[in-house]
């Protein structure tokens, strides 16, 4: 079902999110200074292009480093990826197929503000993925 989910996300939405994140990126790592936004628009925007089986945790270690940090994301490129998850939330919800996708849009708004601070894992708990995770993979 994640797959399936997955593939129509892709379809719909994933595709011109991940390519919005990926154009925040390029431009933030442009620019030397602003380069941990860009890698954390890189690591976020992979998320946006495939989430169903994976979700968002925080890190134990995040501190006030990345509060600051987000802050600064927020005005930088924050603002208006959150306004596209919420637009493109909203539009999915229109038709029945799209509500989860939708949904899942929806989920995205808080990592959309804040990515500093967070890691994506993986849901999934079978003995292959177990094996993954151990690997580092």
């Amino acid at each position: 079902m994640r797959t399936l989910l997955n593939i129509i996300w892709l379809v719909l939405a994933g595709f011109w999110l991940f390519l919005s994140y990926f154009a925040v990126g390029v431009v933030l790592c442009i620019l030397i200074i602003t380069i941990p936004w860009g890698i954390a628009s890189f690591r976020v925007g992979l998320y946006s292009l495939w989430p169903f089986g994976r979700t968002v945790v925080s890190k134990p270690t995040a501190g006030v480093w990345s509060f600051l940090g987000n802050v600064i994301w927020v005005i930088l490129a924050g603002w208006w990826l959150a306004i596209e998850h919420i637009v493109t939330g909203i539009l999915l919800c229109l038709t029945i197929i799209g509500i989860p996708l939708g949904i899942a849009n929806f989920k995205l708004v808080p990592v959309s503000l804040m990515p500093l601070g967070k890691d994506i894992v993986s849901t999934r708990g079978g003995a292959f993925d177990q094996a993954m995770a151990q690997r580092g993979a």
